[in-house]
């Protein structure tokens, strides 16, 4: 990765406060000191639009509010990964995020290079060969990626060349 410009960070860090000052006291202010343009898709969406829809009584119209935001989030974060140069990908939890998989294959399929950050200390792979689930290792460092384990590392992970 090259010093690339714009870095997508797929991750499920938005889903909970402690999560979401991880990623915005952390990770996004190292990447930005990095010079990178960063894309978080946590701020794609209007934080107004997804309360609205919270906030609607339980029910049909409920269900078929989330069905269209769903889709349209969708389409933002693949339209975002479609632009990004590289892949910050947040791999920690007893499993990695389903969403962030899906992410790390999509990316996988452009060619983009990914890097893995996991700090999760708990043992989430297939085998002791692997450091998270088998297809997202192999779709990283395929990917001329790798996987770290301290924020420490990102930088000369970012910064080093795609074997």
């Amino acid at each position: 990765m090259t010093d690339p410009t714009s870095i997508y960070v797929a991750s499920p860090l938005g889903f909970s406060e402690a999560g979401r000052h991880f990623l915005d006291a952390v990770l996004l202010p190292l990447l930005r000191r990095l010079g990178l343009d960063v894309i978080d898709p946590w701020a794609l969406t209007d934080p107004r639009r997804i309360a609205a829809v919270q906030d609607l009584p339980e029910g049909p119209a409920r269900r078929e509010a989330w069905r269209g935001l769903n889709r349209e989030m969708a389409e933002t974060n693949r339209a975002a990964i479609d632009r990004a140069q590289a892949m910050l990908a947040v791999l920690d939890g007893v499993d990695v995020d389903s969403g962030t998989a899906a992410e790390i294959g999509y990316a996988f399929a452009r060619g983009t290079r990914i890097v893995g950050y996991r700090g999760d200390f708990r043992l989430s792979a297939d085998n002791e060969g692997a450091a998270v689930n088998l297809q997202v290792e192999y779709f990283i460092r395929a990917s001329g990626g790798t996987i770290v384990a301290r924020v420490a590392d990102l930088e000369s992970a970012l910064r080093a060349q795609p074997r």
